[in-house]
């Protein structure tokens, strides 16, 4: 069947997203935009996945385990895992790798873990917009590891991407798809970039505010809501 997703969405734990952002609000726009599958993604942290996957789930839409993870050039990588206790793992993984700079509530913003009712139950003090001590071969290559899905996000556009920071794809990186800056025109990228035509290419929103959900989604056709569906589909030659 084909569902449409987005699988780049930012929560009120992100720095940059809007404190609007509780899963509850999540899950209620990819309701009212008919998305079947949304990832979210906040940056360098996994902590709001699991409320806004229990949320979800009344609904019948998929929520992919995910983070968007900065390595060490400044690339921000879409990183999804198959269950809670990989990505619990994931979490610790994170969590020994980024350094540790007080985040500055007035400059970024807050950075909030809360439960389906919305009720604050952290914040954590830590700069989630820092960078990992990770390289982004050595990123790939652990999220295997963990049986995960790699991605790296908005490849081309003009700030923490492939092309920003790196300039070209590594020969041995081979992520499971890339993800195209929501602007962007596929075929003209792919003129211009034919030795990436065999991966599979999505383009998300990279919402940090509710209208922004769904602003932009990719339709994949896969043979059920899951993780193992999606991943299985990543990896067809079709």
């Amino acid at each position: 069947m084909l569902y449409k997703a987005d699988i780049h969405i930012h929560t009120v734990l992100s720095p940059c997203g809007d404190l609007y952002m509780s899963p509850s609000n999540i899950v209620e726009a990819a309701l009212k935009k008919s998305l079947n599958i949304i990832g979210i993604t906040d940056h360098n942290s996994t902590l709001n996945v699991e409320v806004t996957s229990k949320i979800a789930k009344k609904y019948n839409i998929l929520v992919l385990y995910g983070a968007e993870v900065t390595t060490r050039e400044e690339v921000h990588c879409l990183c999804f895992m198959p269950s809670l206790i990989r990505l619990s793992e994931f979490q610790k993984y994170i969590d020994n790798n980024i350094r540790k700079i007080p985040n500055d509530i007035k400059r970024l913003g807050y950075q909030l873990v809360v439960d389906e009712n919305e009720q604050i139950l952290d914040e954590i003090p830590h700069s989630l917009l820092a960078a990992t001590n990770l390289s982004i071969n050595q990123l790939r290559n652990d999220v295997a590891d963990f049986d995960g899905i790699f991605i790296p996000a908005h490849i081309n556009r003009s700030a923490n991407s492939i092309d920003s920071q790196l300039g070209f794809m590594p020969d041995d990186l081979n992520p499971d798809a890339i993800e195209l800056y929501k602007y962007s025109d596929t075929q003209e990228f792919l003129k211009k970039n034919q030795q990436l035509a065999n991966l599979k290419i999505f383009q998300s929103s990279d919402a940090h505010f509710i209208n922004d959900i769904a602003s932009a989604y990719t339709n994949i056709e896969i043979e059920e809501l899951s993780f193992d569906a999606f991943k299985k589909a990543l990896c067809d030659k079709k």
